[in-house]
């Protein structure tokens, strides 16, 4: 085939019946092109030369030339040239500069034609794919409509226009069959650039897929008015949702519901009959929980913000109700908060807190050598420690009915003899542990406190100043979808996260590990970048 013979517009109106079929960039073609020749001129000249070509994109014209590179030391004679010899092709040649000679109309034989088709169908094909992926990528995030074109092994391959989606099994609703030729609807999950092409992966079980149906169906959410908060689901059985209004004008439930219940009818039946759930989101998360339970109800709610645990109480009659079948109710209710939910009676909670009652009341008893009745009334009060009767202002004991500041000064008095000899206790016990001097020294670590850290193999100001706030406090990790509890050495003693952190960086000053000053930047740096986030939020 000769290049030179052949028409040169036809080279043009091959790129461009290829680039319109393929619906890529004419040019990317034509590059193509130019790559596949020189690939060609290679076969003849040599493959170690650098040759190049170029298609004019306006007359079709192929213009093949040879690049050498002018340096000091030639390393390689193919693709490289002295200043010396390069002189014979340019004046005043300097290292750095191309020379760039034309080499004459060539014939591609059958085998270099073939390479260069070769080259050219792969550069399309990488081209196509790029196309593919930059097109789909853009919709990751959205719902997609195509026809089944194959099952294999349970995994539906979807044809999506301009490419195929694989939609796996267990991204398909329970109970749900697809044959070749059906319409389906599926949430694009994610898209992935592979060396095969854009990997398309939909999902009909994401609970996104379900909060982009009602955006479908709620005009007031597609324009912003409504704002789905939180989706959960357990697919094709039930879900949670939790939407807020930002017009005081508009219920966020009945608009997603419909008149007559379309709106949500039509989610319902994409989802295979799933039931669901609408309910009013509240920032205040005992409150949203509250809602989010129903149509059970909540006697009470206690929230500890720092566990991310939340303690509800039912009547008796309500707990199966609250719980759901298979625990699918409060666990629908855990994701939907973000919380993880302890459910009791209220005689489950009240036994509790009745065996609560009688220990605090026997350790009162047993430290102070007082009658019953006495540490009945202080654990009435609200006193549940040592440190709390030692300590607390004097007006609180003698404030107690019964009580006068005579009783009030004996009950203090008898608790801090009984603190000091428990601390006396405490620290020998460290000491005989191996507990150093620097960490006995360390100021607001308790004798108790050593004593923990010490069965821990804490014994050093050093290894106590290398550990981390959950190792102190506690704290949770999530583990394959579950948070597992992590046990802190001084949680027991209510230490929290903020304050272990400041333990910790308390120490490290005290070793020269780090300066107070060096926090005190940190500690403005963090600040500044935590309003700048807030800011951008708003």
């Amino acid at each position: 085939m000769s290049i030179t013979s052949a028409n040169r517009l036809e080279l043009l109106q091959i790129a461009e019946a290829v680039a319109r079929e393929k619906m890529i960039d004419p040019d990317l073609v034509i590059q193509a092109m130019e790559e596949s020749m020189a690939k060609a001129a290679k076969s003849k000249y040599g493959a170690e030369l650098d040759i190049r070509a170029f298609i004019d994109r306006k007359t079709g014209e192929l213009e093949m030339t040879r690049v050498r590179e002018v340096v000091e030391e030639v390393e390689n004679h193919f693709i490289e040239m002295t200043t010396e010899d390069a002189t014979a092709h340019k004046e005043n040649p300097e290292v750095g500069d191309l020379i760039i000679d034309q080499l004459p109309p060539m014939d591609f034989g059958r085998i270099a034609a073939q390479s260069a088709k070769q080259v050219i169908l792969q550069k399309v094909r990488e081209a196509e794919r790029e196309r593919q992926y930059e097109e789909f990528k853009d919709r990751e995030g959205t719902i997609i409509n195509g026809l089944v074109k194959r099952v294999e092994y349970g995994n539906v391959i979807v044809d999506v226009g301009r490419g195929e989606a694989i939609l796996r099994r267990d991204q398909l609703i329970n109970r749900e069959l697809y044959r070749n030729g059906d319409r389906i609807r599926a949430y694009i999950k994610e898209v992935r650039s592979e060396m095969r092409g854009p990997q398309i992966f939909l999902s009909r079980t994401a609970p996104e897929f379900m909060a982009e149906l009602f955006k479908m169906e709620v005009p007031e959410i597609y324009d912003g008015i409504i704002e789905i908060k939180a989706v959960a689901r357990d697919p094709g059985s039930r879900a949670k949702i939790g939407v807020i209004s930002f017009d005081n004008s508009i219920d966020p439930v009945g608009a997603c519901v419909g008149m007559r219940g379309s709106r949500v009818q039509a989610v319902v039946n994409e989802l295979q009959g799933e039931k669901i759930d609408i309910i009013p989101w509240n920032e205040d998360a005992p409150t949203f929980l509250v809602n989010a339970l129903q149509p059970a109800e909540v006697a009470k709610v206690v929230l500890d913000d720092e566990a991310e645990r939340i303690e509800v109480v039912v009547p008796d009659e309500q707990l199966s109700l609250a719980i759901g079948r298979r625990g699918q109710n409060v666990r629908l209710a855990s994701q939907l908060t973000g919380l993880d939910i302890d459910i009791m009676t209220e005689a489950e909670e009240s036994e509790r807190r009745q065996k609560e009652f009688e220990a605090r009341s026997k350790l009162f008893m047993d430290t102070m050598n007082v009658d019953e009745v006495v540490a009945q009334l202080l654990v009435a009060e609200g006193f549940t420690r040592l440190e709390e009767v030692a300590y607390v202002d004097i007006e609180e004991i003698s404030g107690i009915e019964g009580f006068d500041n005579e009783t009030a000064e004996e009950l203090q008095a008898r608790a801090r003899e009984s603190l000091d000899e428990i601390n006396t206790k405490a620290l020998e016990e460290a000491k005989a542990l191996g507990v150093e001097q620097s960490l006995i020294d360390y100021e607001g670590l308790t004798p108790q406190m050593l004593v923990a850290l010490a069965k821990d193999d804490v014994k050093t100001l050093e290894v106590f100043a290398t550990l981390a706030d959950w190792e102190i406090a506690g704290g949770y990790t999530t583990v394959e979808g579950q948070r597992v509890k992590d046990d802190g050495v001084l949680e027991a003693f209510d230490v929290g996260l903020e304050e272990a952190q400041e333990m910790v960086m308390t120490a490290r000053v005290m070793l020269g590990w780090v300066t107070q000053e060096e926090l005190d930047a940190k500690a403005a740096e963090d600040a500044a970048e935590e309003t700048t986030e807030e800011g951008a939020e708003v």
